[in-house]
Protein backbone atom coordinates (compact mmCIF):
# COMPACT_ATOMS: atom_id res chain seq x y z
CA UNK A 1 0.00 0.00 0.00
CA UNK A 2 2.82 2.38 0.93
CA UNK A 3 4.68 1.51 -2.27
CA UNK A 4 1.62 2.26 -4.39
CA UNK A 5 1.16 5.64 -2.65
CA UNK A 6 4.77 6.63 -3.34
CA UNK A 7 4.39 5.83 -7.06
CA UNK A 8 1.32 8.08 -7.35
CA UNK A 9 2.91 10.98 -5.46
CA UNK A 10 6.23 10.91 -7.36
CA UNK A 11 5.05 13.07 -10.33
CA UNK A 12 3.64 15.65 -7.91
CA UNK A 13 6.96 15.86 -6.08
CA UNK A 14 8.73 16.55 -9.39
CA UNK A 15 6.35 19.45 -10.35
CA UNK A 16 8.24 22.15 -8.35
CA UNK A 17 11.44 21.17 -10.14
CA UNK A 18 9.72 21.60 -13.52
CA UNK A 19 8.41 25.03 -12.47
CA UNK A 20 11.84 26.13 -11.31
CA UNK A 21 13.36 24.97 -14.60
CA UNK A 22 10.70 26.91 -16.53
CA UNK A 23 11.74 30.12 -14.76
CA UNK A 24 15.30 29.63 -15.85
CA UNK A 25 15.07 32.50 -18.38
CA UNK A 26 14.73 30.73 -21.72
CA UNK A 27 14.44 33.45 -24.41
CA UNK A 28 11.90 32.93 -27.17
CA UNK A 29 12.99 34.56 -30.43
CA UNK A 30 10.09 34.39 -32.85
CA UNK A 31 10.73 34.76 -36.55
CA UNK A 32 10.27 38.34 -37.72
CA UNK A 33 7.22 39.00 -39.89
CA UNK A 34 7.88 38.64 -43.59
CA UNK A 35 8.15 41.83 -45.63
CA UNK A 36 4.82 42.82 -47.22
CA UNK A 37 4.45 42.40 -50.97
CA UNK A 38 3.83 45.80 -52.56
CA UNK A 39 2.47 45.98 -56.12
CA UNK A 40 2.93 49.38 -57.79
CA UNK A 41 1.09 50.00 -61.10
CA UNK A 42 3.13 51.53 -63.94
CA UNK A 43 2.97 55.32 -63.61
CA UNK A 44 1.72 57.53 -66.42
CA UNK A 45 4.59 59.23 -68.24
CA UNK A 46 3.89 62.86 -69.10
CA UNK A 47 5.19 63.20 -72.67
CA UNK A 48 6.20 66.64 -73.87
CA UNK A 49 6.64 67.78 -77.47
CA UNK A 50 9.25 70.40 -78.42
CA UNK A 51 8.54 71.72 -81.92
CA UNK A 52 11.40 73.59 -83.57
CA UNK A 53 11.41 76.47 -86.01
CA UNK A 54 11.86 76.27 -89.77
CA UNK A 55 9.23 78.37 -91.59
CA UNK A 56 7.47 76.25 -94.26
CA UNK A 57 9.28 73.16 -93.00
CA UNK A 58 7.01 73.45 -89.95
CA UNK A 59 4.28 71.49 -91.73
CA UNK A 60 6.38 68.42 -90.88
CA UNK A 61 5.28 68.85 -87.25
CA UNK A 62 1.75 67.89 -88.28
CA UNK A 63 2.99 64.58 -89.68
CA UNK A 64 4.89 63.86 -86.47
CA UNK A 65 1.80 64.51 -84.34
CA UNK A 66 -0.33 62.32 -86.62
CA UNK A 67 2.02 59.36 -86.33
CA UNK A 68 2.50 59.70 -82.57
CA UNK A 69 -1.22 59.78 -81.84
CA UNK A 70 -1.92 56.95 -84.30
CA UNK A 71 0.42 54.80 -82.23
CA UNK A 72 -1.05 55.67 -78.85
CA UNK A 73 1.50 58.32 -77.85
CA UNK A 74 -0.35 61.52 -76.99
CA UNK A 75 1.80 64.46 -75.88
CA UNK A 76 0.50 66.08 -72.71
CA UNK A 77 2.43 69.37 -73.01
CA UNK A 78 3.71 71.30 -76.03
CA UNK A 79 6.35 73.96 -76.55
CA UNK A 80 7.07 75.62 -79.87
CA UNK A 81 9.55 77.98 -81.48
CA UNK A 82 8.66 80.02 -84.57
CA UNK A 83 6.80 77.71 -87.01
CA UNK A 84 6.65 75.16 -84.21
CA UNK A 85 4.76 77.66 -82.07
CA UNK A 86 2.09 78.04 -84.78
CA UNK A 87 1.45 74.29 -85.05
CA UNK A 88 1.86 73.88 -81.29
CA UNK A 89 -0.70 76.56 -80.46
CA UNK A 90 -3.34 75.04 -82.73
CA UNK A 91 -2.64 71.54 -81.38
CA UNK A 92 -2.69 72.67 -77.75
CA UNK A 93 -5.87 74.60 -78.51
CA UNK A 94 -7.72 71.40 -79.30
CA UNK A 95 -7.13 70.64 -82.98
CA UNK A 96 -6.52 66.99 -83.70
CA UNK A 97 -3.84 65.90 -86.18
CA UNK A 98 -6.27 65.45 -89.08
CA UNK A 99 -7.83 68.84 -88.38
CA UNK A 100 -4.34 70.31 -88.44
CA UNK A 101 -3.69 68.70 -91.80
CA UNK A 102 -6.96 69.98 -93.27
CA UNK A 103 -6.18 73.47 -92.02
CA UNK A 104 -2.67 73.28 -93.45
CA UNK A 105 -3.91 72.21 -96.87
CA UNK A 106 -6.54 74.97 -96.93
CA UNK A 107 -4.19 77.69 -95.64
CA UNK A 108 -3.63 80.64 -97.96
CA UNK A 109 -0.26 82.00 -96.88
CA UNK A 110 -1.15 85.46 -98.16
CA UNK A 111 -3.81 85.62 -95.44
CA UNK A 112 -1.12 85.60 -92.73
CA UNK A 113 1.28 87.96 -94.50
CA UNK A 114 0.71 91.69 -93.96
CA UNK A 115 3.45 93.69 -95.66
CA UNK A 116 5.07 96.71 -94.01
CA UNK A 117 8.08 98.39 -95.63
CA UNK A 118 8.92 101.07 -93.09
CA UNK A 119 8.58 99.58 -89.61
CA UNK A 120 11.68 97.48 -89.00
CA UNK A 121 10.55 94.51 -91.09
CA UNK A 122 8.83 93.45 -94.27
CA UNK A 123 5.90 91.82 -92.46
CA UNK A 124 3.94 93.24 -89.54
CA UNK A 125 2.80 89.92 -88.16
CA UNK A 126 -0.59 91.17 -86.98
CA UNK A 127 -2.33 88.96 -89.56
CA UNK A 128 -0.58 85.90 -88.12
CA UNK A 129 -1.60 86.95 -84.61
CA UNK A 130 -5.24 87.34 -85.64
CA UNK A 131 -5.20 84.02 -87.52
CA UNK A 132 -3.91 82.08 -84.50
CA UNK A 133 -6.35 83.74 -82.10
CA UNK A 134 -9.23 82.89 -84.44
CA UNK A 135 -8.17 79.24 -84.60
CA UNK A 136 -7.97 78.88 -80.80
CA UNK A 137 -11.23 80.72 -80.19
CA UNK A 138 -9.54 83.74 -78.64
CA UNK A 139 -8.38 81.75 -75.62
CA UNK A 140 -5.36 82.87 -73.63
CA UNK A 141 -2.31 80.62 -73.33
CA UNK A 142 -3.26 79.50 -69.82
CA UNK A 143 -6.65 78.31 -71.09
CA UNK A 144 -5.37 75.92 -73.75
CA UNK A 145 -6.48 72.28 -73.58
CA UNK A 146 -2.84 71.27 -73.21
CA UNK A 147 -0.17 73.29 -71.38
CA UNK A 148 1.62 75.27 -74.08
CA UNK A 149 4.51 77.71 -74.31
CA UNK A 150 5.72 79.81 -77.25
CA UNK A 151 9.43 80.65 -77.08
CA UNK A 152 10.75 84.04 -78.21
CA UNK A 153 13.92 86.11 -77.86
CA UNK A 154 13.89 89.38 -75.91
CA UNK A 155 15.56 91.82 -78.26
CA UNK A 156 16.95 94.17 -75.62
CA UNK A 157 18.73 91.49 -73.55
CA UNK A 158 18.99 88.40 -75.76
CA UNK A 159 17.16 86.31 -73.16
CA UNK A 160 15.00 83.33 -73.96
CA UNK A 161 11.37 83.95 -72.91
CA UNK A 162 8.75 81.19 -72.84
CA UNK A 163 5.26 82.68 -72.98
CA UNK A 164 2.79 80.45 -71.11
CA UNK A 165 0.24 83.11 -70.15
CA UNK A 166 -1.45 85.92 -72.01
CA UNK A 167 -2.49 86.54 -75.62
CA UNK A 168 -1.87 83.33 -77.59
CA UNK A 169 -1.69 84.93 -81.03
CA UNK A 170 0.65 87.66 -79.81
CA UNK A 171 2.99 85.11 -78.23
CA UNK A 172 3.10 83.08 -81.45
CA UNK A 173 3.69 86.24 -83.44
CA UNK A 174 6.63 87.12 -81.17
CA UNK A 175 8.04 83.60 -81.44
CA UNK A 176 7.78 83.76 -85.26
CA UNK A 177 9.13 87.26 -85.86
CA UNK A 178 12.18 86.49 -87.95
CA UNK A 179 14.57 89.47 -87.60
CA UNK A 180 14.69 91.59 -90.72
CA UNK A 181 11.56 89.94 -92.11
CA UNK A 182 8.97 90.55 -89.37
CA UNK A 183 8.64 93.59 -87.18
CA UNK A 184 9.77 93.03 -83.58
CA UNK A 185 6.75 92.55 -81.34
CA UNK A 186 6.24 94.95 -78.44
CA UNK A 187 4.88 93.27 -75.29
CA UNK A 188 4.97 95.43 -72.21
CA UNK A 189 8.25 97.36 -72.07
CA UNK A 190 10.17 94.81 -74.17
CA UNK A 191 10.45 93.83 -77.82
CA UNK A 192 10.63 90.25 -79.05
CA UNK A 193 11.92 88.42 -82.12
CA UNK A 194 12.09 84.82 -83.33
CA UNK A 195 12.80 82.27 -80.61
CA UNK A 196 15.11 80.37 -82.93
CA UNK A 197 17.88 82.86 -82.15
CA UNK A 198 18.32 81.37 -78.66
CA UNK A 199 16.21 78.17 -78.60
CA UNK A 200 15.75 76.56 -82.03
CA UNK A 201 14.05 73.50 -80.50
CA UNK A 202 12.47 74.37 -77.11
CA UNK A 203 13.32 71.25 -75.10
CA UNK A 204 13.82 73.17 -71.86
CA UNK A 205 10.48 74.95 -72.22
CA UNK A 206 8.69 71.61 -72.60
CA UNK A 207 10.47 70.31 -69.51
CA UNK A 208 9.48 73.45 -67.59
CA UNK A 209 5.84 72.74 -68.45
CA UNK A 210 6.11 69.47 -66.51
CA UNK A 211 7.12 66.93 -69.17
CA UNK A 212 8.69 63.75 -67.81
CA UNK A 213 9.94 62.78 -71.26
CA UNK A 214 10.60 65.22 -74.10
CA UNK A 215 10.36 64.39 -77.80
CA UNK A 216 12.17 67.09 -79.81
CA UNK A 217 11.38 67.72 -83.49
CA UNK A 218 14.25 69.39 -85.32
CA UNK A 219 13.47 70.87 -88.75
CA UNK A 220 16.15 73.56 -88.74
CA UNK A 221 18.18 74.35 -91.83
CA UNK A 222 21.76 73.14 -91.95
CA UNK A 223 24.54 74.82 -93.88
CA UNK A 224 24.76 72.98 -97.21
CA UNK A 225 27.56 74.88 -98.92
CA UNK A 226 25.05 76.71 -101.11
CA UNK A 227 23.62 80.18 -100.73
CA UNK A 228 19.82 80.39 -100.27
CA UNK A 229 18.14 82.06 -103.22
CA UNK A 230 15.76 84.44 -101.44
CA UNK A 231 15.71 86.79 -98.46
CA UNK A 232 13.66 84.62 -96.12
CA UNK A 233 15.93 81.64 -96.83
CA UNK A 234 19.06 83.72 -96.17
CA UNK A 235 17.70 85.04 -92.87
CA UNK A 236 16.37 81.64 -91.81
CA UNK A 237 19.70 79.93 -92.43
CA UNK A 238 21.56 82.74 -90.69
CA UNK A 239 19.40 82.29 -87.60
CA UNK A 240 19.97 78.54 -87.71
CA UNK A 241 23.74 79.03 -87.86
CA UNK A 242 23.64 81.50 -84.95
CA UNK A 243 21.55 79.20 -82.80
CA UNK A 244 23.22 75.96 -83.88
CA UNK A 245 25.54 75.58 -80.89
CA UNK A 246 22.86 76.49 -78.38
CA UNK A 247 20.42 74.23 -80.18
CA UNK A 248 22.73 71.24 -80.01
CA UNK A 249 23.23 71.70 -76.29
CA UNK A 250 19.49 71.98 -75.67
CA UNK A 251 18.58 69.04 -77.90
CA UNK A 252 21.05 66.90 -75.98
CA UNK A 253 18.66 67.28 -73.04
CA UNK A 254 15.79 65.72 -75.03
CA UNK A 255 14.96 62.04 -74.54
CA UNK A 256 14.29 61.43 -78.25
CA UNK A 257 15.03 63.67 -81.26
CA UNK A 258 13.05 63.36 -84.50
CA UNK A 259 14.56 64.89 -87.65
CA UNK A 260 12.23 64.94 -90.66
CA UNK A 261 14.09 65.05 -93.98
CA UNK A 262 12.99 68.54 -95.00
CA UNK A 263 16.29 70.36 -95.29
CA UNK A 264 15.78 70.86 -99.04
CA UNK A 265 12.39 72.52 -98.53
CA UNK A 266 12.79 76.28 -98.68
CA UNK A 267 11.61 78.57 -95.91
CA UNK A 268 8.89 79.98 -98.20
CA UNK A 269 8.02 76.77 -100.09
CA UNK A 270 4.44 76.50 -98.87
CA UNK A 271 3.53 74.45 -101.93
CA UNK A 272 5.67 71.67 -100.40
CA UNK A 273 3.40 71.39 -97.36
CA UNK A 274 2.07 67.92 -98.24
CA UNK A 275 5.56 66.55 -98.68
CA UNK A 276 6.65 68.10 -95.39
CA UNK A 277 3.74 66.42 -93.59
CA UNK A 278 4.66 63.09 -95.15
CA UNK A 279 8.31 63.46 -94.10
CA UNK A 280 7.15 64.17 -90.56
CA UNK A 281 5.14 60.95 -90.56
CA UNK A 282 8.10 58.94 -91.85
CA UNK A 283 10.52 60.36 -89.30
CA UNK A 284 8.12 59.80 -86.40
CA UNK A 285 7.46 56.21 -87.53
CA UNK A 286 11.20 55.53 -87.57
CA UNK A 287 11.54 57.00 -84.07
CA UNK A 288 8.73 54.93 -82.48
CA UNK A 289 11.00 52.13 -81.15
CA UNK A 290 13.27 54.68 -79.45
CA UNK A 291 10.26 56.51 -78.00
CA UNK A 292 8.69 53.32 -76.64
CA UNK A 293 12.01 52.24 -75.16
CA UNK A 294 12.49 55.61 -73.46
CA UNK A 295 8.96 55.48 -72.01
CA UNK A 296 9.42 51.88 -70.78
CA UNK A 297 12.78 52.70 -69.20
CA UNK A 298 11.39 55.70 -67.37
CA UNK A 299 8.35 53.71 -66.22
CA UNK A 300 10.57 50.93 -64.89
CA UNK A 301 12.67 53.44 -62.97
CA UNK A 302 9.56 55.07 -61.51
CA UNK A 303 8.02 51.69 -60.55
CA UNK A 304 11.23 50.55 -58.85
CA UNK A 305 11.52 53.78 -56.88
CA UNK A 306 7.83 53.73 -55.92
CA UNK A 307 8.05 50.06 -54.87
CA UNK A 308 11.01 50.76 -52.61
CA UNK A 309 9.25 53.72 -51.03
CA UNK A 310 5.99 51.80 -50.54
CA UNK A 311 7.79 48.81 -49.01
CA UNK A 312 9.62 51.09 -46.60
CA UNK A 313 6.35 52.74 -45.53
CA UNK A 314 4.62 49.36 -45.11
CA UNK A 315 7.52 48.03 -43.07
CA UNK A 316 7.40 51.06 -40.79
CA UNK A 317 3.67 50.52 -40.16
CA UNK A 318 3.83 46.71 -39.73
CA UNK A 319 3.71 45.13 -36.20
CA UNK A 320 7.12 44.20 -34.82
CA UNK A 321 7.82 41.10 -32.74
CA UNK A 322 9.69 41.69 -29.48
CA UNK A 323 11.58 39.16 -27.43
CA UNK A 324 10.32 38.08 -24.03
CA UNK A 325 11.48 35.67 -21.38
CA UNK A 326 9.06 32.79 -21.29
CA UNK A 327 7.69 31.50 -18.02
CA UNK A 328 6.75 27.93 -18.36
CA UNK A 329 8.54 27.99 -21.68
CA UNK A 330 7.32 24.52 -22.50
CA UNK A 331 3.77 25.84 -22.49
CA UNK A 332 4.02 29.51 -23.65
CA UNK A 333 6.12 30.01 -26.79
CA UNK A 334 3.84 32.33 -28.82
CA UNK A 335 5.57 35.51 -30.16
CA UNK A 336 4.57 38.75 -28.53
CA UNK A 337 3.99 41.43 -31.25
CA UNK A 338 3.18 45.05 -30.68
CA UNK A 339 2.76 47.93 -33.15
CA UNK A 340 5.97 49.70 -34.11
CA UNK A 341 4.69 52.96 -32.62
CA UNK A 342 4.71 51.43 -29.13
CA UNK A 343 8.33 50.32 -29.27
CA UNK A 344 10.79 52.30 -27.16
Amino acid sequence: MLTLLRRRLAPLLLLPLVLIAGCGGETVRPDPPSAPTVVVPPPEIRVGLALGGGAAKGFAHIGVIKMLEANGITPRVVAGTSAGSVVGALYAGGMGPFELQREAVALDESSIRDVSLFAGGLVKGKALQDYVNAQVGGRALERMEKPFAAVATRLETGERVAFARGNTGQAVRASSSVPGVFEPVAIGQWHYVDGGVVSPVPVDAARDLGADLVIAVDISSKATGQKPTHLLGIVNQSISIMGQQLGQQEMARADVVIRPQVTDIGAADFEQRNRAILEGERAALAALPAIRKAIATLQAERVAAASRAAAARAKARAPKCVERTAWLGLVDREPVCTPAASQP
